[in-house]
């Protein structure tokens, strides 16, 4: 009889179809995997594999992961990635039933996302370009400033994923036309408006990039990215620009545990339904598939529609 293949190698097989049929991208993939391989090496202590587990050791595995301390939000992704692999394996014929089709989740409302203020917005960039300006700074000083500057001003001028963000092409700051292409999930292209804030940051940012640039060395402009590194990616990575921002958020006096690159994204979004954006073209710039998703950010407007109807309505209270 045939062998089964290894959990590692059942992993790599549903990963290739994500890839290729869902057009699943890096961020995704490497989640499915760091879950999919603690799974595996929970059945493997149980002398189980994929092909062979039953019902009970997925709720087993489910257990512990909230024993471990696990948010309600992870065993659910956890759970969502198990559903998908057995599927994968039944469809696949490597099983013949699904032991993840009759498991429940955890209940889990969905959170509201942390969002700063205009002000608190206006705070970051008015001090990151304080730091890019200051005239003590080494020039090496003075271009890490302005390269935080710009990734700010192109963050909430744009709404970008950070991992669009840092991997934005050099090409990007060549656009005349103010929009700029931007490649996000599923490999699927959007464009994308800058404003005249975010363009000037950015050719501030690259006139200090060529100023340091020395021959046959290494710079931004001789890399294809727009904010390269010497890192296996080769641009800056997400964590690096987190770490920055936090260090912004305290010299500007903000607590540093509610700014992060993904509130940005969310203060972008709000702010523009805040001062009348349609839903649908919100939609379009942040790269939402499901309108569902961009929905979450109307909570903001509540408040505003309220007193509108408070204020303006014939029959409203007086």
């Amino acid at each position: 009889m045939r062998a089964k293949p290894s959990d590692a190698r059942l992993i790599e097989l549903f990963l290739d179809m994500l890839a290729a049929e869902q057009g699943a991208g890096d961020n995704t993939l490497d989640a499915y995997r760091r879950d999919l391989a603690d799974f595996s090496a929970f059945l493997a202590a149980k002398s189980q594999n994929f092909a062979g587990a039953e019902t009970q050791s997925l709720r087993d595995y489910l257990t512990e992961l909230d024993s471990r301390g696990f948010k309600s939000t992870s065993v659910a992704r956890r759970l969502s990635a198990m559903r998908h692999l057995f599927r994968f394996l039944l469809n696949e014929r490597i099983r013949t039933d699904d032991p993840a089709a009759i498991l429940s989740g955890p209940k889990r409302g969905r959170g509201l996302p942390k969002v700063l203020s205009i002000s608190d917005v206006d705070r970051l960039l008015v001090r990151a370009k304080a730091l890019a300006e200051e005239a003590d700074a080494s020039p090496q000083e003075r271009l890490r400033a302005l390269r935080l500057h710009c990734l700010l001003e192109v963050l909430y001028a744009t709404g970008l994923r950070v991992s669009e963000l840092v991997s934005l092409p050099l090409s990007a700051s060549r656009s005349s036309a103010g929009m700029i292409v931007v490649r996000g999930k599923g490999n699927k292209e959007r464009l994308v408006p800058l404003n005249e804030a975010s363009r000037r940051a950015m050719a501030d940012y690259l006139a200090a990039t060529n100023a340091l640039k020395a021959p046959k060395q290494k710079t931004a402009t001789s890399s294809k990215w727009l904010f390269p590194s010497f890192g296996e990616s080769g641009h800056l990575t997400r964590q690096h620009f987190a770490r920055d921002l936090k260090e912004l958020a305290a010299s500007a006096g903000l607590a540093p545990r509610l700014v992060s690159p993904h509130v940005l994204r969310h203060a972008f979004a709000s702010h523009l339904l805040h001062n009348g954006a349609d839903l649908r073209i919100v939609q379009t710039l942040l790269g939402h598939t499901d309108i569902s998703t961009t929905q979450i950010y109307t909570h903001v407007v509540e408040e505003r529609l309220k007193s509108l109807v408070r204020d303006l309505h014939p029959l409203a209270e007086k």
